[in-house]
């Protein structure tokens, strides 16, 4: 088994799962009402019915919740069959545990409520003005939630990788 080879496929897998689970499978409730709280709440309109409602840090929460699920899911597929395809063995445990830490630090991330984690973490790299950048075709605050998911994956992956065998 080549090792390198193993996770850069598991690597590619689980961040095109990770692409589709986010922009595609997330529907516009999650999107929008994942950020939500009791300090900031959100008011959602339902596009179908344009019914308003508003929503705090329990739907917040819920909404968040449903959304790592989601793209959790979609990234278990995605590579299970996509590594089945490969001919890659992944063994369950580690395959849960790469999971597991995809789940854990992407609802840290997309939850962003005001002052969250990863408006913490730019404010403490110096990186608060770019966070809050959201004019000129860029939003600060989606690239840096996209480099924090890129950098977990890759972890993740190299903890599929570590018992992965080939057949």
């Amino acid at each position: 088994m080549h090792r390198p080879a193993v996770f850069a496929a598991l690597l590619g897998l689980t961040r095109a799962a990770s692409t589709v689970g986010d922009f595609w499978v997330q529907n516009d409730f999650c999107a929008r009402v994942k950020g939500a709280s009791d300090d900031a709440p959100v008011t959602y309109e339902d596009p179908a019915t344009k019914e308003k409602t508003i929503h705090g840090t329990a739907d917040g929460r819920k909404a968040c919740l449903h959304h790592c699920l989601t793209y959790t899911a979609t990234q278990a597929v995605v590579a299970g069959l996509g590594a089945r395809a490969l001919g890659i063995r992944v063994h369950p445990g580690a395959a849960a545990a790469a999971l597991t830490l995809s789940f854990g630090t992407h609802y840290i991330a997309d939850r962003r409520v005001p002052g969250g984690v990863l408006e913490k973490l730019a404010d403490k790299t110096g990186k608060t003005n770019f966070y809050k950048l959201a004019g000129f075709g860029m939003n600060g605050a989606f690239h840096l939630d996209n480099s924090w998911h890129h950098g977990w994956e890759t972890v993740a992956a190299l903890i599929a990788t570590a018992r992965a065998t080939t057949r």
